[in-house]
């Protein structure tokens, strides 16, 4: 016999078609419906969660007497209910409380107030995700230890460092305040988020010659919008609907924002409530349009960096 032995080929099997009924049962748990249950739930929060807003919705229409004396339910037990809806209460916001000026001044507060910290934070966010200096690790631990720290801590302290500053009453002042307290979570949430993005990208632009700040502003900050505009919408609402610090750095003065102006019209034995309700439903509705407009970034952002950290 030779030496060399007759290779024999082996056939080749072709892979084995998948089960029609099995392709199909996959297909229709992964886009099927959800249990019920889980949609009564659903249902069930959506229910509470709307009520009160109808409820501050249809009392904002009805006079004095009608919101003093029964609930904002009672209004759909009569059809003749419905003739005493008016608009009386949004003439006498406007009236007693000078709601364009406190609009245009909670625009002036909210912006800067959310625009600032946003753009601080996501240099500080770069910094720590892709470059090295010593006691880096170090900082990033102080900066999101600074979380645990309550805001009204500082309150004090900053009230004696801004009227010594000559800056109580004025937007800077609390500009100032929303910038420090907001940027230990913006630093942390857009952090994470860069720390899940490609660094090939950052190497290709390394090697192209990209300098740092090239790099962040060209590549970085639109990669980031989702995260961004997240967290956008997080620092916006809370500027938006601040009552405390307002009373503290701005007070009730020509720069008082909505949230001041729409205090000023309750009494004190409370009358006058019904005209909250005009008010903090006029208050609602820019935060309701940023957070409609935003709302496509707002799960991608959040969740992103919730793994990789």
């Amino acid at each position: 016999m030779s030496g060399t032995q007759a290779v024999t080929p082996t056939p080749v099997q072709a892979p084995k078609q998948p089960v029609s009924g099995v392709t199909r049962t996959k297909r229709k748990d992964a886009t099927g419906k959800s249990p019920l249950w889980v949609r009564i739930v659903l249902a069930v929060i959506c229910i509470v969660w709307v009520v009160p807003t109808f409820g501050l919705a249809v009392t904002s229409f009805r006079n004095q007497t009608d919101a003093t004396d029964s609930g904002w339910w009672t209004l759909f037990t009569s059809p003749a209910n419905f003739t005493r809806l008016t608009f009386e209460n949004y003439g006498d916001l406007f009236a007693q409380a000078d709601m364009d000026t406190a609009f245009v001044n909670t625009l002036a507060i909210t912006i800067p107030a959310t625009v600032i910290p946003i753009l601080i934070a996501a240099f500080a966010a770069y910094a720590f995700t892709f470059m090295q200096f010593p006691g880096r690790d170090l900082l990033l631990i102080l900066i999101v230890g600074l979380l645990v720290v309550p805001t009204q801590v500082a309150l004090v302290p900053l009230l004696k460092i801004f009227g010594s500053l000559g800056i109580n009453g004025t937007f800077p002042a609390i500009w100032i305040a929303h910038i420090g307290f907001g940027m230990p979570l913006a630093v942390y949430i857009i952090r994470n988020y860069m720390a899940t993005l490609p660094r090939e990208v950052i190497e290709s632009a390394k090697i192209d010659g990209a300098s740092h700040f090239q790099t962040f502003w060209k590549l970085i900050l639109p990669m980031s919008t989702p995260v961004l505009a997240s967290f956008a919408i997080f620092q916006f609402l809370w500027v938006w609907n601040d009552l405390l610090n307002a009373l503290i750095f701005i007070g009730p003065n020509n720069n008082a924002p909505l949230s001041i102006a729409l205090v000023s019209l309750l009494g004190q034995q409370g009358q006058g409530w019904q005209l909250l309700t005009a008010g903090g439903l006029f208050m609602m509705l820019i935060p309701i349009l940023v957070f409609l407009s935003l709302q496509r970034y707002f799960v991608r952002g959040m969740t992103a960096g919730a793994v990789k950290g």
